[in-house]
């Protein structure tokens, strides 16, 4: 039996009975399904736009997330591993193949040099991982290019362990004069004492001191690229391109045996001892190029020179003497 309500009339200072019609029934039902609909609207929208629960697209999204950082980090030890394999090839190529076959080593930083100018990953910027894939692309770009150079530089030994044999016939490995014609190693490479200006000044080659006509043998094959005595100092002198980035220089001559576009073998003689250009005695001045600059020719005597005869010639250019040009 429901409960009557009444409700209090100042009109009549008396308590009348609250009459509840179908219709006011029906009214308050409406209203509190209503009410209830939105309540339940309201809070369904507040808790969607917490971390209470998680929607099924979310759900869903968390996980695909959860498996990408694991493929991440299955991806990084892979690349920990191809940088780890890349590095030993590096250390091998320019420690054993480019020193065999006498190669530069390439330089570190040109190995691993990163990519200049605009950022090429501003695109992947402002979302939760950036970091992560940013740094997996900088990685992937660089063993890129290392993989690259790498490449390259195998394909350089490839066509060096083709033309070996050339090579070795091509460097200029022999001492230009016999020791037998030798008077004494006059001047080695380094700064010396000028004959003319007796100051100090760099002597980019060696001085042979040997009697006016003594014999020159060239000490690399190749083709003559000069013979003449138009070059300031020299004199008459010669010049054999060995290919390779390798020159040699044979200078202050009396006269020539070869002319220019020849081609010379290692041991051919070339021409004679003399005292002409800038010269104080008969004496034959040796440089060695490479690349187009100068290097000490006491490192290209191991043709015909025991290791007697090389400590000895090591010994005398190593003195800060006077040159003879």
């Amino acid at each position: 039996m429901s409960r009557i309500k009444y409700y209090y009339d100042p009109e009549s200072l008396s308590y009348k009975e609250i009459k509840v019609t179908n219709r006011l029934r029906i009214s308050n039902f409406m209203l509190f399904i209503f009410s209830s609909f939105l309540f339940g609207v309201v809070s369904l929208l507040i808790i969607l736009n917490t971390d209470i629960i998680d929607t099924p697209t979310e759900i869903n999204q968390n996980r695909e997330l959860t498996n990408y950082k694991i493929q991440f980090d299955i991806l990084n030890k892979k690349l920990n591993q191809v940088e780890n394999v890349l590095s030993n090839l590096e250390e091998r190529d320019n420690n054993l193949y480019r020193l065999y076959f006498e190669a530069s080593p390439i330089p570190k930083e040109q190995r691993i040099a990163g990519f200049g100018g605009v950022n090429r990953y501003k695109d992947l910027e402002g979302f939760d991982n950036s970091s992560l894939i940013i740094n997996a692309s900088k990685r992937l770009d660089i063993l890129m290019k290392q993989t690259v150079v790498q490449s390259k530089s195998l394909d350089e030994i490839e066509s060096l362990a083709v033309n070996k044999k050339e090579l070795l016939a091509s460097i200029p490995s022999i001492q230009p004069i016999k020791n037998k014609d030798l008077k004494r190693m006059a001047s080695g490479f380094g700064y010396r004492t000028d004959p003319f200006t007796k100051k100090r000044r760099m002597h980019w080659g060696m001085d042979f001191s040997a009697k006016r006509g003594t014999p020159i043998f060239a000490s690399g094959n190749g083709i003559i690229k000069r013979a003449d005595n138009r070059s300031a100092g020299f004199g008459k002198h010669i010049r054999i391109d060995h290919g390779f980035g390798y020159t040699s220089l044979y200078a202050h001559l009396q006269k020539y045996n070869v002319r220019r576009g020849q081609k010379v073998k290692r041991g051919d003689l070339i021409g004679y001892v003399g005292n002409s250009g800038r010269s104080v005695a008969p004496h034959l001045h040796y440089e060695i190029f490479k690349d187009g600059k100068r290097i000490n020719p006491i490192n290209f005597y191991y043709g015909n020179l025991s290791p007697e005869e090389y400590d000895i010639l090591l010994n005398q250019a190593s003195q800060e003497n006077q040159s003879m040009d």
